[in-house]
């Protein structure tokens, strides 16, 4: 799975906001309304498609915190 990816989480894909709907072994699923594929560049985008993502900033923090309770507990990775 993608680091920082989370379940109603944000990610940001070539500038735009969005909700992750769910994450997956290779990525994430988002759900985009008519509005935003029509006003942005995503409605050109399919499945599979390179794009530029990055992750919410409370995701990386948290997940920086967490990082070393996990690895003693044995369940980081």
């Amino acid at each position: 799975m993608f680091t920082g990816i989370v379940e109603e989480g944000s990610v940001t894909v070539d500038g735009v906001i969005l909700t992750v709907v769910r994450p997956v072994d290779d990525g994430f699923a988002v759900a985009i309304i008519p509005r935003t594929a029509t006003v942005t560049n995503l409605g050109d985008e399919r499945p599979g498609d390179m794009v530029n993502h990055e992750v919410d900033v409370m995701t990386k923090y948290v997940e920086r915190l967490i990082a070393p309770h996990l690895e003693q507990l044995g369940g980081a990775g």
